[in-house]
């Protein structure tokens, strides 16, 4: 039964199920995403609202809106061929998840990263991680290392195509949950670092280049290969506290796309839109 409702949850994602020669690794893709973790319909049956705000929600997390960044009601529901109503009711729920801020008579824009909100975020993604590392460690079996190694492969091969790498960290990160046995606890972390991925994404995009991250995986996988979970629970904390350092060499950079102070200090009309 497991394994059903895990294939399905895939086919939900929009992943590829694993080919029938890695049939013994299937169990290890569960690919848990925020629109099935809080319950979206079956594609074909969904609302307006729901379309538009995984749109806007998938847009603001990988920068394509960027922090600071003005939200027209009318500019997107134009662009995305609906009314303003479900535009106006996906604001207000990014809204409740701090990825937007709503201001009266001025108009609602794309929240700058707050460091609060990413530093809760990592405490979240770390403590389950580390903790579900520790039974990957006893119950890694060779199907399971083999499915590690093969996105290690996928990784190595993607070049500067840093959507694609995102894609398959993601990826990666999952699978040692499921190897740990805590493949339902991606929910949690996946509900909890929206603010983090946006961190991430301007560290992937700005700085991190890919072949750093891929040798830090590995460094993970290598120490559970090894039998030494301590080394792979020390590769794996330092990777994911490395957004700390790439957060603080792009805020020298560009300042502006973070909360610095009162993160509800109300942007200025002047000519245009801005951030005092």
């Amino acid at each position: 039964m497991t394994e059903i409702i895990e294939a399905r949850v895939l086919v939900t994602a929009g992943a590829a199920l694993p080919p029938d020669d890695l049939l013994p690794y299937k169990r290890y893709h569960t690919c848990w995403r925020y629109a099935v973790a809080v319950g979206r319909s079956a594609p074909g049956h969904r609302s307006a609202r729901v379309v538009v705000h995984e749109q806007l929600r998938r847009r603001i997390i990988s920068g394509e809106l960027a922090p600071g960044a003005p939200l027209s009601e009318n500019d997107l529901a134009a662009e995305l061929s609906v009314s303003r109503t479900p535009v106006r009711e996906s604001l207000i729920l990014l809204a409740d998840e701090d990825l937007v801020q709503v201001f009266p008579q001025l108009g609602s824009f794309v929240s700058r990263v707050d460091m609060r909100q990413v530093a809760d975020a990592q405490f979240v993604r770390e403590s389950i991680e580390l903790a579900s590392l520790r039974d990957a460690a006893v119950r890694l079996d060779e199907p399971a290392l083999a499915a590690l190694r093969d996105v290690l492969s996928r990784q190595r091969a993607v070049g500067d195509d840093t959507e694609e790498f995102f894609r398959l960290d993601e990826e990666f990160h999952q699978m040692l949950l499921a190897v740990g046995g805590h493949a339902g606890a991606w929910r949690s972390v996946e509900s909890a670092k929206a603010h983090l991925d946006r961190a991430r994404r301007l560290g992937l995009r700005m700085l991190s280049p890919v072949a750093t991250l891929v040798a830090q995986h590995a460094a993970v996988v290598d120490g559970l290969a090894a039998g030494d979970p301590a080394a792979a629970e020390t590769a794996l904390r330092e990777h994911l506290r490395a957004v700390f350092g790439d957060i603080e060499r792009i805020r020298e950079r560009s300042p502006e796309l973070f909360v610095s102070g009162d993160p509800a200090v109300r942007p200025a009309r002047r000519s245009v839109t801005v951030w005092r």
